[in-house]
C-alpha cells in the first residue's frame, strides 16, 4: 500500500488572536489551541499507522505535533526547515536551533535544518513566489524520503500548505489560507514509482469528502486557478514582488 501523508496545520497560535501580535517573535500555542490537539489526537483515525512526524521548525508546528501525536515510538520529530511559514513577519521566524534543543530536547532532529533557517532576507527562506514554490517541490521530495517506511504525520502552516499541496480552492476571500488551525488532510503520491520530480501530491477521496464539495480540478484548470489565487493572496501572504 503506497504510504499516505498527513498534512496538518498548527494548533490556534497566540498571534492568530489579533493582527498586533503578529509582531511576536516564534509564538507559542494558546489554551485553546492546546485543546484543539487534544480532540485531534482523540479523533485521528490512522495513529497505529504513522511511522514518522514531521514539523516545520517554529514552536507552534512541533507542540503541536508532539500534543496531537507524540508517543515515545515516534520520536524524534523531524524538524524541516522547508515546512516553515512563508512571510518574514516576527511570528513567522523560528528561533535558533541551540533555542530550540533547549526547548525540546531529544524529542526533535535538527539534522534538517540549516543554521540560516531564520534568515529571510534573501536565500531559500526569501517570501518571493519563486522560492515559495521551490519550499513546496523541496518539502514534497523530502515527504517522499522520509515516508519510505509507511505513513507520515507533518505538521506546517496555513500559507506554505498550499505551496506543498498545490492546492488553491476553496480559500475565503480575503484570507491567507482555506486550512482551520489543526486541520489534517491525507495525501499520496501521484508517481508511486517516486521518480517524479515535482513529487506531486494527490488527496485522498476520503480526505476530501470529509472538508469539501468541490470538484477536483483539471491540470489546466488548476495552473489557471493558481495564477488567480497567487496573485490575490500576496498582500495577505506578505510575499515579496
Amino acid at each position: 500500500m503506497p504510504p499516505t501523508i498527513h498534512l496538518v496545520r498548527h494548533a490556534q497560535g497566540v498571534h492568530n488572536l489579533s493582527v498586533e501580535n503578529e509582531s511576536i517573535h516564534d509564538p507559542d500555542l494558546t489554551p485553546l489551541g492546546e485543546s484543539q490537539c487534544a480532540e485531534l489526537r482523540a479523533a485521528f483515525p490512522s495513529h497505529d499507522r504513522i511511522t514518522r512526524l514531521v514539523a516545520s521548525p517554529l514552536r507552534r508546528t512541533v507542540n503541536t505535533c508532539l500534543l496531537s501525536f507524540g508517543e515515545p515510538r515516534l520520536l524524534p520529530v523531524v524538524a524541516l526547515d522547508c515546512l516553515q511559514e512563508v512571510s518574514d513577519a516576527p511570528c513567522d521566524t523560528g528561533s535558533s536551533k541551540d533555542a530550540l534543543r533547549a526547548e525540546f530536547g531529544d524529542s526533535i532532529d535538527l539534522a534538517r535544518v540549516s543554521d540560516a533557517w531564520t534568515d529571510k532576507a534573501a536565500g531559500p527562506f526569501e517570501p518571493t513566489l519563486a522560492k515559495l514554490t521551490a519550499r513546496g517541490r523541496e518539502s514534497r521530495r523530502a515527504l517522499r524520503e522520509i515516508a519510505k517506511d509507511g505513513d507520515v504525520v507533518a505538521v506546517s502552516h496555513g500559507g506554505i500548505l498550499h505551496f506543498v499541496t498545490d492546492d488553491w480552492q476553496d480559500i475565503p476571500e480575503g484570507r491567507a489560507t482555506g486550512w482551520a488551525n489543526c486541520e489534517c488532510r491525507s495525501y499520496q503520491f501521484a508517481d508511486p514509482t517516486g521518480e517524479d520530480e515535482d513529487a506531486a501530491l494527490v488527496e485522498t477521496e476520503e480526505s476530501r469528502r470529509r472538508r469539501t464539495t468541490s470538484k477536483p480540478l483539471s491540470g489546466v484548470e488548476k495552473r489557471q486557478m493558481r495564477a488567480v489565487v497567487q496573485e490575490r493572496m500576496i498582500p495577505y501572504l506578505k510575499i515579496k514582488a
